[in-house]
């Protein structure tokens, strides 16, 4: 009788993840078939030279918004799956955290801007697309409906927000809009999200009213992000400092052939997060019943992420040529030559996207900011030397080597990663034997 009933319970949480993660898989392959055809239009619209800029003012603003999420995404998902009932103190405290990082960023770019080379078209870009960090704040409702396994509210808000920014896009390329009306559709998305989230929020019964800030809470919330806050801030330069740089070094026609690229590469990078955010969950309670099923899991959570990515680089490697003139025009020309390269950072991606929700859940976020950290000096390193000798190339390579110490190698050199760096190496070279014998 005992064991029916824990086997009807195994089941029910199996299915009640599974389709959470239906919900968000469903949500993410809509918005990369949707974001890729409407983004792809407006980039044939603004051609290489101003979608190189777009795309430059997006980076550079994405080079400080780690300090607008404060790195509370998963501390906040993991207090509440602890203890529900501390829930509005939780959720009230993070969003006026990340409201004030929001200003924070803002002040920070405007004393940036000021070390650039850019225009006042390039400076009213970056502004008004950092302006839609102040509406992020209200993701925190997505954090509470993650550690709910409540994601469909989130894929409402999400789908609703897609179809109107779609919509309000190709009005924009068919009336032959200005480039800053593309800036300005930024801010207008993450006001549409906000509005959505709060809906649905509201719709689930629960209140704004009811969110307190907490001093105590926040302090604590902080002493665990920290190190994450530290640790976002390099991911943002490692993964966008290379178009940052391109600019600077050569010019905005560069910018949009590597962008081009990087987009269609990162378009895949949903797949890990989706998966990782909803199991997250029941990757924590494993630890409750055993080491075993908690390590179990987790490399069966590798396992996939590496197969994954394999099946997405290997077709894309041979047809990125075909796949970008088909996509974006002969214009865009040399941006297949990056995607062969680039698409192949994914591997090490996905595994970093796991690998960071176990930092969490062992409390090692110094560790992840130091990987994060040296990642990133090598990628700027790489930048200096190789982009000046292998032009837009150099950049793409500058990336794969950055992202396989970050995400891979640096777990060999520290004693408590190093079962880490043992799981990934068994997830990374098992397909690739397995492949090897099938020849």
């Amino acid at each position: 009788m005992f064991e029916k009933l824990n086997a009807l319970k195994k089941h029910e949480g199996f299915m009640k993840y599974f389709k959470n993660t239906s919900w968000l898989f469903a949500e993410k392959i809509l918005r990369m078939v949707v974001g890729l055809f409407v983004g792809i239009w407006v980039a044939r619209y603004l051609g290489p030279e101003q979608f190189g800029l777009f795309s430059y003012a997006q980076s550079f603003v994405g080079l400080f918004t780690a300090v607008a999420a404060l790195g509370l995404d998963g501390i906040v998902v993991r207090e509440l799956v602890k203890d529900e009932s501390s829930r509005d103190e939780l959720m009230g405290t993070a969003f006026y955290l990340k409201l004030m990082g929001a200003f924070l960023v803002l002040v920070l770019l405007g004393i940036a801007v000021n070390f650039t080379s850019n225009d006042t078209q390039a400076s009213t870009l970056i502004f008004i697309i950092a302006s839609a960090t102040i509406f992020q704040s209200f993701n925190v409702v997505d954090m509470y409906f993650q550690s709910k396994v409540m994601s469909k509210y989130v894929v409402y808000a999400n789908i609703i927000g897609l179809f109107i920014s779609s919509i309000v896009k190709v009005a924009l390329i068919l009336s032959k809009a200005p480039l800053v009306a593309f800036a300005w559709v930024v801010l207008f998305d993450s006001v549409i999200l906000a509005f959505g989230y709060g809906y649905y929020y509201l719709k689930s019964t629960y209140s704004f009213k009811s969110w307190k800030f907490d001093k105590h809470v926040a302090k604590n919330l902080l002493a665990d992000s920290w190190p994450l806050i530290l640790s976002g801030i390099v991911i943002s330069i490692y993964m966008k400092i290379d178009q940052v740089m391109i600019k600077e070094m050569l010019d905005n026609n560069a910018v949009g052939q590597y962008a081009a690229a990087v987009r269609l590469s990162e378009a895949w990078y949903f797949i890990p997060m989706v998966i990782s955010s909803s199991l997250f969950p029941a990757i924590i309670n494993a630890k409750k019943i055993s080491e075993e099923l908690y390590y179990r899991r987790l490399q069966r959570l590798y396992d996939v992420m590496v197969w994954l990515a394999i099946a997405i680089a290997l077709p894309m490697t041979f047809l990125s040529d075909w796949v970008v003139n088909l996509l974006y025009g002969e214009e865009y020309s040399e941006a297949g030559g990056i995607l062969m390269i680039y698409i192949w950072a994914g591997i090490f991606v996905f595994l970093g996207v796991v690998s960071s929700k176990w930092f969490i859940a062992e409390n090692l976020q110094m560790l992840s900011f130091w990987r994060t950290f040296w990642g990133a000096i090598i990628n700027i390193f790489l930048n200096i030397f190789l982009i000046p000798k292998y032009n837009i190339y150099g950049a793409a390579i500058a990336t794969l080597i950055s992202q396989m110490i970050a995400s891979y190698v640096f777990h060999a050199f520290r004693k408590e990663l190093l079962h880490t760096f043992i799981m990934q190496s068994k997830a990374i070279f098992f397909p690739a034997l397995f492949i090897y014998n099938k020849l």
